[in-house]
């Protein structure tokens, strides 16, 4: 497991996502639902969707009611992201549960999978900043400027890639101690969220 597979699987979704770049076209993925792809995948497309949903509800004209409908989108997706992180999560403790951790070994401040749920989102900004570096319709200095993003971008994804290779290494010798967390989001939940409680009672 590195992140090299992470990287082609992110590039392949976005590239995939964008052929038609339609907020409400379905996922769809040839790879089987047992696997690790198919995951990574998923969590790429419900990201890239999403990112979609957050522009859309940035513009300061949109009607009140397409931004209630396109905020309830942005909050599903958030949830929807959420599950399958977890999901992923489970699927390599599973796979390296068998793995027994050193006395001294550390625990990271994060969990794999939501290290690499920032690797997938920031695939999204170096997809999106590359295409700020060649508008036709942009001044020159808003490209040169987007350009010197980018190439930040790129160094940050490099690092982050070299980071989750280094974790699943530290966790596969016994250095690191592998574990899920749930988030135990609470606001989406009647029986946790006093606000929704209360409205269902009225």
């Amino acid at each position: 497991m590195t992140s090299t597979l992470f990287n082609t699987v992110f590039e392949a979704s976005i590239i995939k996502y964008h052929i038609k770049n339609d907020i409400g076209m379905p996922f769809s993925s040839d790879y089987s639902k047992d696997s690790i792809e198919y995951l990574l995948s998923k969590k790429n497309w419900i990201d890239t969707v999403q990112w979609h949903l957050e522009d859309v509800i940035r513009d300061p004209y949109i009607f009140p009611e397409k931004a209630l409908t396109v905020k309830r989108m942005i909050d599903k997706s958030n949830q929807d992201r959420t599950d399958l992180v977890e999901i992923i999560d489970e699927y390599f403790f599973n796979q390296l549960k068998a793995v027994k951790s050193l006395p001294d070994a550390f625990i990271a401040t994060e969990t794999p999978a939501w290290a690499i749920d920032r690797l997938s989102i920031l695939h999204l900004k170096i997809y999106h900043m590359r295409e700020e570096t060649v508008r036709e319709d942009a001044a020159d200095e808003h490209r040169t400027k987007c350009a010197y993003k980018l190439e930040i971008l790129l160094k940050q994804k490099e690092d982050l890639s070299l980071a989750i290779n280094q974790l699943f290494e530290n966790i596969k010798s016994g250095k690191a101690v592998i574990k899920t967390y749930k988030q135990m989001k609470m606001y989406n939940d009647p029986n946790t969220n006093a606000y929704l409680r209360k409205s269902e009672k009225e």
